[in-house]
């Protein structure tokens, strides 16, 4: 166990009632008995995550749960700040919350009876709403935060910009870890609506560095491959009858908590698949003259250099 002589942390996580959430939860609470350890998620999942607290948690009376909504910018500030008013501050975010279609996106026959028109893929939007759009609110909430008290780690969307914009004003290092997925690299499923998204975190984890660094906090991701979920239910059986490796949701819990708390990382992306561990970002990196050719990847990073060195992207406004 972990000694230090600094104050508990406060440490949130969003998703917390099931999953990776969960098994995320009670890592930190088992590693950091005195930090305050926050669950939040939709209200219906109170009884069960509290249940699980009192049972299952070595440490319950450091444990929390508060609902909330987090595609509800309300709920999501007054979840923050309720937070801060509570603990003092907010020390550590794992934004984790994240949902998937539950019939295809792109299914062409889905044609309304009455107008004979392609209907709108309702579902679609919501996943984007949930894993995309609740991890950039979430994140500059934090990053304010952290300007204002303490350390803080945040995984997710919405947690992204709340966690930002607590942590600004802050004079100690933060840290964030975004969660997204191996289909944040890979699209090869045909989940569109969830591939879309995670897509998304892989490229909020890269756009986020330049204000990141500028209030010197971290931000980092972890892209789990198939882990046993209410998310994966439907396959789960069939990947073990082929042999195949899954993850399990402490593993990728412990990932999360190393990542949140190595001081030497930023704008990384650990790939949890089974055993294996790789790190992504780096990676490609190094590989960008092989794939775009050594001229391409020198004109680009040129380019780019020119776009720091005026400040940055120059936006067009609104007409």
């Amino acid at each position: 166990m972990p000694t230090t002589t600094s104050p508990p942390k406060t440490i949130l996580i969003t998703g917390a009632a099931r999953g990776i959430g969960l098994a995320t939860a009670y890592q930190f609470n088992r590693i950091y008995p005195t930090d305050n350890v926050i669950l939040a998620d939709l209200s219906v999942y109170q009884t069960t995550a509290e249940y699980q607290i009192r049972t299952s948690f070595l440490y319950p009376d450091h444990a929390t749960f508060l609902p909330v909504d987090i595609m509800d910018w309300g709920q999501m500030t007054t979840l923050f700040r309720t937070i801060v008013e509570r603990y003092g501050g907010l020390d550590v975010v794992v934004a984790n919350a994240g949902v998937m279609e539950s019939k295809p996106v792109l299914d062409l026959e889905d044609v309304d009876e009455e107008t004979g028109e392609l209907k709108e893929s309702v579902e679609a939007w919501w996943v984007l709403d949930v894993n995309l759009k609740g991890t950039v609110n979430s994140m500059c909430c934090w990053f304010d935060l952290w300007v204002l008290r303490g350390n803080l780690l945040v995984v997710g969307h919405e947690a992204l910009r709340l966690a930002m914009y607590h942590m600004k004003e802050n004079e100690r290092p933060g840290s964030v870890v975004l969660v997204t997925s191996t289909s944040g690299y890979f699209g090869g499923t045909g989940v569109t609506a969830y591939v879309a998204s995670k897509h998304g975190v892989v490229g909020l984890l890269r756009a986020s560095q330049v204000t990141a660094q500028k209030y010197g906090i971290r931000v980092n991701a972890v892209a789990p491959f198939m882990t046993p979920t209410t998310m994966t239910a439907g396959l789960a059986q069939r990947w073990k009858d082929a042999g195949l490796e899954t993850n399990a949701p402490d593993r990728v819990a412990e990932v999360i908590e190393q990542i949140a708390l190595d001081t030497t990382r930023r704008g990384s992306c650990t790939l949890v698949a089974g055993k294996y561990l790789r790190e992504m970002e780096s990676t490609r990196a190094e590989l960008l003259p092989t794939w775009l050719g050594e001229d391409v990847a020198g004109f680009m990073g040129k380019a780019m250099r020119f776009i720091t060195d005026i400040g940055g992207y120059v936006l067009p406004g609104r007409n």
